[in-house]
């Protein structure tokens, strides 16, 4: 049963677990539009936003076209509040700032990497940290987005040698556990 934190006619707001998909893919795998349908008997589940599979926490579902071209404008728009929770190891330089770089998407090889210069296919890529707590070598971490690159927390912060724990991806292979981020909190008109 997925834990549901608001539910209307126009959207639904519940927690994504982990490991399964934000959103229908060609591969037919568990996705929580779906299993939404399923469980509220709603016709019409649309996602507007996204998290990666290994990623859990907050996510808004529209439930009719209308709600979902406005929810869309204003993701588009960057008026989508998206704050998330997550853990590194190290501490990055400032207690609190901004990272600004340009990530180049490999669909190849279904990762982002973070480039010297904006190239074609390279989208800027937004995010705002504060450093909440150090214990030892892992530091928990406020995220703001200011926008939504695929994987770009975990690239951001792995360019910087501060690689989120258990992401195997982006070089946390020794944790042997979940990625620890968490979408946290979410806004919207």
């Amino acid at each position: 049963m997925i834990k549901t934190l608001h539910f209307d006619k126009h959207i639904i707001v519940c927690e994504k677990p982990v490991g399964i998909l934000s959103q229908a893919d060609a591969s037919h795998a568990r996705n929580l539009p779906d299993i939404l349908k399923s469980e509220t008997g709603s016709y019409y589940i649309e996602a507007v936003h996204r998290l990666d599979r290994t990623v859990s926490g907050v996510m808004v579902y529209a439930r009719s076209k209308n709600a979902a071209a406005k929810l869309c404008e204003d993701v588009k728009n960057r008026r989508f509040y998206k704050e998330y929770l997550c853990v590194v190891h190290g501490k990055p330089e400032k207690d609190k700032g901004e990272y600004r770089d340009f990530l180049y998407r490999d669909r190849n090889r279904c990762k982002s990497y973070v480039v010297k210069t904006q190239r074609v296919g390279a989208k800027e890529a937004i995010l705002e940290y504060e450093v909440l707590e150090t214990k030892g070598d892992l530091s928990l971490i406020k995220v703001i987005l200011k926008t939504g690159r695929t994987h770009q927390i975990r690239v951001q912060f792995s360019h910087r040698k501060t690689v989120l724990v258990g992401d195997e991806k982006y070089g946390g292979a020794q944790d042997k556990c979940n990625i620890a981020l968490f979408s946290h909190k979410i806004a919207f008109t």
